[in-house]
């Protein structure tokens, strides 16, 4: 084991991930690292979001979210490094401008009873 990896590893436990969260975040940081022949501590930003944008058209979207949030981590926590790539307002990978799938406000079902009462009527 790579002492970046331990390392990883150990900063990952200190945030209090759970063993599947820690088993994905390393296997995106391995994919990228096998993706491009060399340790990830040695890529680019660029290098980076190339990638991301590539398993973005070749996967599913749970799949996405995981390489860029296990690669987030790995680059701001392990390496210390905060790419302009991974704040907020890159957008990657959320659904942007996508509308919601129904215009209808959405409730919850243990909301407040209404103020008028429901009247029943009486039948005679």
């Amino acid at each position: 084991m790579t002492p970046l990896r331990t390392r990883m590893i150990e900063d990952m436990k200190l945030a209090g991930h759970a063993s599947r969260t820690q088993q994905a975040y390393l296997q995106a940081v391995s994919a990228l690292s096998k993706h491009y022949g060399r340790s990830p501590d040695q890529l680019s930003e660029e290098e980076v979001r190339r990638y991301l944008v590539g398993v973005q058209e070749r996967c599913a979207r749970g799949t996405i979210q995981g390489s860029y949030y296990g690669l987030q981590f790995f680059f701001r926590h392990t390496l210390g490094v905060d790419w302009e790539f991974f704040k907020k307002s890159s957008g990657f990978p959320s659904r942007g401008g996508c509308r919601s799938r129904s215009p209808i406000a959405r409730h919850s079902g243990l909301s407040a009873p209404s103020a008028t009462p429901f009247i029943v009527a009486a039948s005679a």
